[in-house]
């Protein structure tokens, strides 16, 4: 109980260099490849699942837009099987870091912006200042819209770093509660276990579930500027 509620958040370190690249390059190798004509049962399930994750988050988009789906695809296995391998026990989570997921959200989301001034500049530019707006309210307006806009992708950021960091947490204190229980009340001790494997199971579901909405609002950002 001694040890560091955030020890588990500090980037590991070997020889004093960080390991985070290694880290990030890694679940790229989690997912098999074939080159026969006929799949096995693994990467078959692993094509209907991306075929059905595209067909709901590009089927709203345009030819323009349709163009994302690779980098939109690649987005959403990245994140989730980042937040799945964080889950394991001694393991470092790349999402629980501010830096990386401002570094994933600010340049999906400035391109994304780009594309809306670049393709629709008039309707881009018409969102800083709805119709029928009052002449004194204008300046307000515009500089609202405006902060809006730029606090889109740290939005982004800090929902991910939050919801993960969150459930990291809970799963440590609730963890570090059962052993110390089971000195104590046996019983008390189960109770609480049964809670920690609630919590794990409902983790597993967030991590998915968090990598899907950051990449659909990633998506929901670029419908609105192509």
């Amino acid at each position: 109980m001694n040890e560091n509620l955030f020890a588990s958040f500090i980037t590991p370190m070997i020889l004093g260099l960080p390991l985070v690249t290694l880290i990030v390059l890694f679940p790229s190798l989690l997912f098999p490849t074939s080159s026969r004509l006929v799949s096995n049962r693994l990467i078959s399930l692993q094509r209907w699942m991306l075929q059905l994750v595209s067909k709901q988050m590009m089927g709203i988009h345009n030819t323009k837009g349709q163009t994302w789906t690779l980098m939109l695809m690649s987005l959403i296995l990245f994140i989730g099987t980042t937040n799945l391998l964080g889950l394991l026990p001694h393991s470092f989570t790349p999402t629980t870091q501010l830096s990386m997921n401002l570094g994933m959200a600010i340049p999906l989301w400035a391109g994304a912006v780009v594309t809306g001034f670049r393709n629709k500049t008039k309707a881009s530019l018409a969102h800083f200042l709805p119709q029928g707006t009052p002449t004194p309210l204008i300046p307000m307006l515009v500089i609202i819209e405006t902060i809006s806009l730029f606090i889109q992708p740290v939005a982004l950021a800090v929902r991910l770093t939050a919801n993960i960091t969150a459930g990291h947490l809970l799963i440590h204190l609730i963890g570090g509660a059962t052993l110390a229980l089971m000195s104590i009340s046996t019983t008390t001790a189960l109770i609480t276990l049964m809670i920690l494997i609630l919590l794990t199971i409902l983790e597993f579901a967030v991590a998915m579930i968090q990598a899907y909405v950051f990449t659909l609002l990633v998506s929901l950002y670029l419908h609105d500027n192509t």
